[in-house]
This record gives structure tokens, C-alpha cells and sequence, in this order.
């Protein structure tokens, strides 16, 4: 491997090992941190936290992060032994990376189709990170001299170099130590059970608590119907942390409603990032006006949730059209077309209450007039409803 292609395979390994450590340190804090506001979260398009906190953020539990920056480590080591290791290892590192570089670049095409085409929501590191696999696999691909199939044989001689020097032994046993430990010990997400405020730390309590007790608290004139816990969700349904904190809290409110039916109210206003009915905004998603007045449409037949969650399950494929009929065969929606003027503007009511309220993006939540911003862990969320029932007051 030449000086120069070591290199820059070297600059790649590093920014995206960097990379990956500051996506590792947005993710801790976001699952510990109920104040901590994502640097990279630029607005709702290029959202660092809505990425981290979707299905395709963690693997196993632990952040997909935490894996790159093992894979990225492996690959600096790899890179500066193509600096300064023997001939013969310079010789075989391109093959090596080559081969890393290749199983990377299949998990990045994965997950850059689940931000591009999915979550339609873009995380400013990751794609930093996907450009150093790429950068890894371009000039490890033409960097390689050797016969792919001569790999095994010579990763075997390599191997009996490392075990010979002392060094390098030292540094294998570092790093492998490193990623075990960095596994095992990472906090881990929950597994898929029903989230429970109970599984925090007292801790991370104390911090949703104190975040409730000191923040501003915004008036606002919506019927509490004697619930105690008023909770207002400014919502786009072809938004996925919409339908990611749709389904993540779901489970929780509907806990409450079972233990204590009728202290907390969910109030959906529709703020569509589209500005067919949402003056002032980019168009984001081109089929949120339609999905905002069908759910309001179906409300009347009673079939309001069952087209929210087919809204929020077909978000990648959903059309103008797609909804209407959507609306019509599980909304039971039958004069769409000619009471959809009508119904946009009362969506455009919402919108502008929500500008009066500074949302600039969704979801955002109200709960008992405290905002919050984008999609809490679904536990965070919990224990604000816990706390507000026993300290909050919806007046």
C-alpha cells in the first residue's frame, strides 16, 4: 500500500471514527438526558435525534453507533499498519480493508435507504460516516495489487507477525478489550416490552422531574374535560417521529386510561409540513394535508385510530391518492372531495395556533403547557405523565 493511499485511508478511518464517537455521545445523552438538545438536530429534515430514536437506531439494543466506532477503530489500526507496518502487511492491508470496507458499505446502503426512503429524516453524522466507508472502500479497492484469494494465506502469516510482536499484542488485546467491554456495558434500550417510567434510574427521574417543575408553562385554551394531564401533540402524519412516538407511546396512555380513565387527555392538532395548508413552511411531505382532513373526516364514523395507524404503517408509499382511498375504505369517508375545502381550513387553524406557540417542527408536544420538542424515550415520557399526576394542574 502506497504512502499516499495509507493516508488518506488513514484521514477516512479517522473522521469517521470521530464521526461515530459524537453519534455515540448525542445517542447517550438523548436516552439520559431529558434537557439535552442534539447539536445536529438542524431542523425536521436534517434531525440527528429522530434518526437515533427510530427502529434503525440501535441494533440489539446498543446504538448502531457504537458498532461503527468499533469498525472504524479496527480500520484506523488497519490504516496506520499500512503506514508503518512490515512490507509484506502494507502489502495485505489494502486486501483487508478492501474486504471491512465491503460489509460496511452493505450496512451503510441499508441504513442510508431507511433515512433516504423510510424515515425521509437525515442525520448530518451519519452521513459522515457514510462518506468515510466509501471513501475506505474507493481507495482500498484501488489500492489492492495482491489476488483476493491469496487473502486467507496471508492473514495466516500476518497473524504469526502480530502474535511475534509485542506491540502489536498489546494493541490487539486494547482494542478487542475495548469492544467488548464498550458492548457489554453500553446502556442498552429496552427489548420491546411496554416502556415503564419504573425502569429509570432515580437519577434520570429526579432530571424528567426537575425538567417539570422548572420549565414555562404555555397557556392554552383546549377542553380538559376533567382530565388532569393534558397532553397536545402538534402532529404531521406522514411524519415518522410522529409515528414513531405514536407507537412507542401509545402503549403508555393507554396504561394510564386503564389505571386512572379519564386523568389524561391526548389533544391531536394538525401541523402539516406542507404549505398547502401550512403557510410559511418548505414542502416536506406532499400528502400531509389530505392524511390531516381524512383522520378528521373519519372521526365522525367513529374510525379515526384505525386510519391513523394505517397512515403512520404506509408513510413511505403514501399518496394523495393512496390516502383518499385509504380514507374511504378504512375511514368509511365517502364525500372526501366535496368537504375537503372545508376541513382544510379548521386544519389551518391548528397550524396557526401552533405558529402562535413556536413549533417549528413535529412532533411537538405540550403536556400541561411544558413543550417539548421531537420524540422523548418512551420512559422520559412516562415519568413526566407520573409526575404531572401528582404535581401538575391543567389550569
Amino acid at each position: 500500500m502506497s504512502k499516499s493511499a495509507a493516508r488518506f485511508a488513514l484521514v477516512c478511518a479517522l473522521v469517521g471514527l470521530a464521526a461515530s464517537s459524537a453519534a455515540v455521545y448525542v445517542h447517550y445523552h438523548l436516552l439520559f438526558d431529558p434537557h439535552y438538545a442534539s447539536f445536529c438536530d438542524v431542523n425536521g429534515t436534517f434531525n440527528c435525534s429522530q434518526v437515533y430514536l427510530s427502529r434503525f437506531g440501535t441494533a440489539f439494543g446498543v446504538p448502531v453507533a457504537v458498532f461503527g466506532g468499533i469498525w472504524f477503530a479496527l480500520a484506523t489500526a488497519l490504516a496506520l499498519a499500512g503506514l508503518a507496518g512490515p512490507v509484506s502487511v502494507r502489502e495485505s492491508v489494502p486486501g483487508y480493508l478492501f474486504v471491512l470496507s465491503t460489509l460496511a458499505l452493505a450496512v451503510v446502503l441499508y441504513l442510508g435507504y431507511a433515512s433516504f426512503a423510510l424515515l425521509k429524516t437525515y442525520c448530518p453524522l451519519c452521513l459522515v460516516t457514510y462518506a468515510a466507508v466509501i471513501g475506505l472502500f474507493l481507495v482500498s479497492g484501488a489500492a489492492t495489487s495482491i489476488p483476493m484469494t491469496t487473502l486467507p494465506r496471508r492473514a495466516a502469516r500476518d497473524f504469526r507477525l502480530l502474535v511475534a510482536s509485542p506491540l502489536a499484542i498489546a494493541i490487539a488485546v486494547l482494542f478487542i478489550g475495548g469492544a467488548v467491554s464498550t458492548l457489554a456495558f453500553f446502556p442498552r434500550e429496552g427489548n420491546g416490552a411496554p416502556a415503564d417510567a419504573k425502569t429509570l434510574s432515580q437519577d434520570q427521574r429526579s432530571e424528567v422531574e426537575r425538567f417539570m417543575a422548572t420549565a414555562p408553562r404555555v397557556p392554552i385554551i383546549v377542553p380538559t374535560e376533567g382530565a388532569k394531564v393534558l397532553i397536545i401533540k402538534f402532529n404531521d402524519f406522514q411524519c415518522p417521529a410522529c409515528g414513531q412516538s405514536y407507537l412507542a407511546y401509545k402503549p403508555i396512555l393507554e396504561k394510564y386510561e386503564r389505571q386512572a380513565p379519564g386523568a389524561v387527555k391526548l389533544v391531536l392538532k394538525d401541523y402539516p409540513l406542507n404549505p398547502g395548508c401550512n403557510t410559511g413552511v418548505a414542502l416536506v411531505h406532499s400528502s400531509a394535508c389530505e392524511a390531516a382532513v381524512a383522520v378528521r373526516l373519519a372521526k365522525e364514523h367513529n374510525r379515526a385510530e384505525a386510519l391513523e395507524d394505517w397512515l403512520y404503517t404506509h408513510q413511505p408509499s403514501m399518496t394523495p391518492a393512496s390516502v383518499r382511498q385509504a380514507a374511504r375504505e378504512i375511514g368509511g369517508v365517502n364525500d372526501f372531495d366535496a368537504r375537503f375545502a372545508g376541513t382544510l381550513e379548521v386544519v389551518k387553524g391548528d397550524t396557526a395556533l401552533g405558529k402562535q406557540l413556536g413549533v417549528k417542527s413535529t412532533p411537538t408536544f405540550f403536556m400541561n403547557g411544558v413543550k417539548i420538542e421531537g420524540m422523548w424515550i418512551p420512559q422520559y415520557f412516562d415519568q413526566a405523565i407520573a409526575y404531572e399526576l401528582q404535581h401538575g394542574s391543567t389550569k
